[in-house]
């Protein structure tokens, strides 16, 4: 009966109870002293966990982040103008719930893209969507959809995703078709969904990197309004670390 039950709580899509009840069962003399009531608690406790945990890790999944990245991981020893009390601030998802908007900028190996992932990384944790592209893929996805008629259902798909990070913006000059791209993307998330930024340019030299006034106007406004800012400084962090990695091979 029990390989039974077991059988039908799999094919019913209860693989958490399933592997709770097999626990339970493999375990003599540790339930028996429980109510039936309090012995289901568990089983639904655990099935609840478990779905919890295939959620996170399709969120992961489908995010397709560039970086195995962790908060918990960042390293603040060495100075990069960012402090752990700013970081858990993002962290908790206010700025994600209110649709707002982060900037992360710094020269090249700062370590602006693991901060990037290590946020995004925490909002699935959090149950949020998420998913990363490099500007110069995302543009040319773009325009292969227009090609093949997929353009306006990437776009929808695009508006949907609660936390959208745009990794390299502004490393290569836009053509017209590409500013007209990031226009409708911007539109279309603007004051409901986040994006994220990474850039090795200061802001105040994105307005140039678009090339045509009237949509820099209109994609920046979208973009900064209320936008938070983590402005990285210091040496690079992976000519720190060689540095740290062939001193520890000397020693």
């Amino acid at each position: 009966m029990s390989t039974q039950t077991l059988a039908q709580l799999r094919q019913l899509k209860l693989g958490g109870m399933a592997t709770a009840l097999q626990h339970q069962l493999e375990q003599v003399g540790t339930y028996e002293g429980l109510s039936f009531v309090d012995r289901l608690c568990l089983l639904v406790d655990q099935e609840c966990l478990s779905r919890e945990q295939r959620k996170h890790e399709r969120l992961v999944r489908q995010a397709r982040f560039k970086l195995r990245a962790s908060i918990q991981e960042i390293d603040y020893q060495h100075p990069r103008n960012i402090t752990q009390k700013k970081i858990a601030g993002l962290a908790q998802g206010d700025w994600i719930n209110r649709g707002q908007n982060l900037l992360i900028t710094g020269p090249c190996g700062s370590g602006k893209t693991y901060i990037g992932c290590a946020l995004g990384h925490n909002a699935c944790l959090h149950g949020y969507s998420v998913r990363y592209h490099r500007l110069s893929r995302l543009l040319l996805a773009l325009t292969q959809a227009k090609a093949d008629g997929s353009y306006h259902k990437q776009l929808t798909l695009l508006a949907k995703v609660q936390l959208l990070i745009i990794d390299d913006w502004g490393l290569e000059p836009l053509k017209p078709a590409h500013r007209n791209d990031l226009m409708e993307i911007m539109d279309d998330r603007h004051g409901q969904m986040s994006t994220l930024m990474i850039s090795q340019l200061p802001t105040d030299q994105w307005y140039a990197s678009i090339g045509d006034n009237t949509l820099a106007d209109a994609i920046l406004d979208r973009l900064m309004h209320n936008a938070h800012r983590l402005q990285l400084k210091g040496e690079s962090m992976r000519k720190i670390l060689s540095q740290l990695t062939q001193d520890e091979h000397l020693g």
